[in-house]
């Protein structure tokens, strides 16, 4: 009987636990648990004492009731069965559970793979996350650089020489041009003075017909009355000319000085740039730079509640009272009080406030004179810079001039011995104006450029009137007659000395 129980019971457990198994899908822990109990499980049915000692065998044998010889053949031979039975039912659990063990490793291979390659992908994931951490950083720092170039602000102003070529643009685009048209051919000036009459005689005719009879009668007429509209016509176009080619001249030189102020603006800005990088460098963190109120603007006056507030709030104060009641304390104060209280402190306000407006008037006096003083610095600085630019085109035309004849005065002087004896020519008007002038100039700014300096000087001598000029011009004459007195004599002294040496050859 315990034959039987062991061999019924062990298969049961085993269907169990197989069904379990195929429901369930067990991790690589769990399958590795699940191996070892069945493998454990195995070896105490293989090994159950029940099956193995034939003691107990006996023993059972023995304490059983003896029967019929028949009774007892058949009862072994339904427990040979049963054991028969239960043995392959065993094996073939054994087997199910081997191959269930061989997938159950195949599984855990399988799964290492996928944490291995998991664990590949996250690494790879935190190297990409760590690299963008970087590159945000390196963006942050770029950031931070150009907020800082956002606050360059450069001293330099435009160049002079291109503001004022600005003004002259929109001064004659809103003119509609230039103010000099060009000038009219003569057939053009005939046919204007002669419109009216052909209109005359024929009132209904049109544009096109009148153009056709002038037309005609242009053919007909002699040269004797082309000849005013011809001379008109010349004269026209001869100012023109003048005036064309002063403008052309003046807008080449003025294109010379601007490419010349364009490079010292350029080294300018660099410089400050440098200077602004060093301090941003150093600075990490630059303040704001708050704008700068004029301190000769004069301030408002206070009002009459803000005359009456300044005198309670020291009494108001003493008493340990905080700034939000004592402004509530005198805002009820000085709603409560009558006209004849209020009087003193309005009467004081008003006085403040005539004082206040003569202030200001005379402020605004100063400032509009300091505005019609810097319109008359723009305009001899207009000046000084057009001469500037015309020396300059004067000095480029000259240029190739004089490349070519220092070689000839050269060659000339190494042929010819200057005589030391020989008198210089005298200085020009226009000279000794400008030596006068440059002294003073000199004194009056010091540190001047030169070509500012030669500048002014053609703008002072072209504003002289004609009884300021007559004055060096005659100091001019006065040195050019010396000269030519000294020049007579010592042509009458070379020919002299060579008559001498002729005699004693």
């Amino acid at each position: 009987m315990a034959d039987t129980a062991v061999a019924s019971t062990v298969p049961k457990k085993s269907r169990n636990n197989r069904k379990a198994l195929k429901q369930k899908n067990p991790s690589t822990n769990e399958s590795n648990i699940m191996a070892q109990k069945l493998s454990e499980t195995s070896t105490a049915t293989v090994l159950s004492p029940s099956d193995t000692d034939p003691s107990k065998e006996n023993h059972a044998s023995h304490s059983q009731p003896r029967s019929s010889p028949k009774k007892g053949k058949s009862k072994a031979t339904k427990a040979k069965q049963n054991k028969e039975a239960s043995a392959s039912l065993f094996e073939k659990d054994f087997q199910e559970m081997q191959e269930m063990l061989q997938q159950l490793k195949l599984e855990k291979e399988k799964t290492e793979v996928l944490l291995k390659e998991k664990d590949d992908m996250l690494k790879a994931k935190d190297e990409e996350i760590e690299m963008k951490g970087k590159e945000q950083e390196k963006m942050k720092t770029e950031l931070k650089k150009l907020q800082k170039l956002k606050e360059f602000k450069p001293t330099m102003t435009l160049s002079f020489v291109q503001a004022m070529n600005d003004k002259e643009q929109d001064r004659k685009k809103k003119k509609g041009g230039n103010e000099i048209k060009r000038p009219c051919p003569p057939y053009s000036l005939w046919c204007k003075a002669q419109w009216n009459e052909v209109k005359k005689e024929n009132p209904d005719a049109e544009f096109k017909d009148i153009s056709n009879i002038l037309g005609a009668k242009w053919k007909t007429i002699t040269a004797e009355e082309k000849k005013p509209y011809e001379e008109k016509y010349q004269a026209e176009k001869e100012a023109y000319l003048k005036v064309m080619t002063k403008e052309k001249r003046e807008g080449e030189a003025m294109k010379l000085l601007e490419e010349e102020q364009k490079q010292k603006t350029a080294m300018e800005l660099l410089e400050q740039y440098v200077q602004f990088k060093q301090e941003a460098d150093q600075e990490e963190n630059s303040k704001k730079t708050k704008k700068e109120k004029d301190p000769l603007k004069p301030k408002q006056p206070l009002s009459a509640f803000f005359l009456f507030c300044n005198e309670r709030r020291a009494a108001l104060l003493a008493e340990n009272k905080s700034v939000l009641e004592v402004a509530k304390i005198a805002g009820e104060e000085w709603k409560n009080m009558t006209e004849k209280q209020r009087g003193p402190y309005e009467e004081v306000a008003k006085k403040n406030r005539e004082k206040y407006m003569q202030e200001m008037k005379a402020y605004k006096q100063t400032k509009d004179e300091e505005a019609m003083n810097l319109k008359k610095e723009e305009e001899e600085l207009v000046k000084v810079q057009r001469q500037e630019a015309l020396q300059l085109l004067k000095r480029k035309e000259k240029t190739e001039n004089i490349i070519k004849k220092t070689k000839e005065q050269r060659k000339k002087k190494q042929q010819q011995n200057v005589d030391p004896n020989k008198p210089k020519k005298p200085a020009s008007s226009f000279l000794l104006f400008s030596k006068e002038t440059r002294k003073s100039l000199m004194d009056e700014r010091p540190g001047i450029n030169n070509s500012t300096l030669t500048a002014m000087i053609s703008v002072k001598w072209k504003e002289l009137n004609e009884e300021e000029r007559q004055i060096w011009n005659s100091k001019a004459a006065e040195a050019m007659e010396a000269y030519k007195k000294e020049l007579e004599e010592y042509s009458k002294s070379l020919a002299a000395a060579t008559s001498n040496d002729k005699q004693q050859q």
